[in-house]
């Protein structure tokens, strides 16, 4: 059974950085909510001078029927301009290879997928 998704945003202004922390799968209205969090986060820092930095590494396999929300996410984190994003995650080559197709697709080319 999957873990149930939930999430941290936090504005680090003295390391320049947003940290933020994605775990298990979420459910639309899950999405939507973390969608609306982001964005009024993201509103209150110049993005260009920051690194978002995304824990992963308890994130679920990207099912099908996430992939819609996650692309959004990814939109999102593109239309911010941050200086750089970051995907921390566990050694996955699946995981990895997802989130690098995602990227790309979303023209997000300032990522790296870090494993840890």
């Amino acid at each position: 059974m999957s873990q149930k998704g939930s999430y941290s945003i936090v504005v680090n202004q003295a390391k320049k950085s947003i940290d933020m922390s994605v775990k298990g799968t979420f459910t639309p209205q899950q999405a939507e909510s973390f969608h609306k969090d982001y964005q009024s986060k993201v509103a209150s820092i110049n993005a260009s001078n920051f690194v978002l930095k995304v824990d992963c590494k308890d994130m679920n396999i990207i099912t099908q029927d996430m992939l819609p929300a996650l692309e959004v996410s990814f939109k999102m984190y593109k239309e911010s301009q941050f200086n750089k994003v970051e995907f921390i995650i566990q050694k996955s080559p699946v995981v990895k290879m997802q989130l690098n197709r995602i990227a790309r697709n979303t023209g997000l080319l300032n990522s790296e997928v870090v494993e840890v």
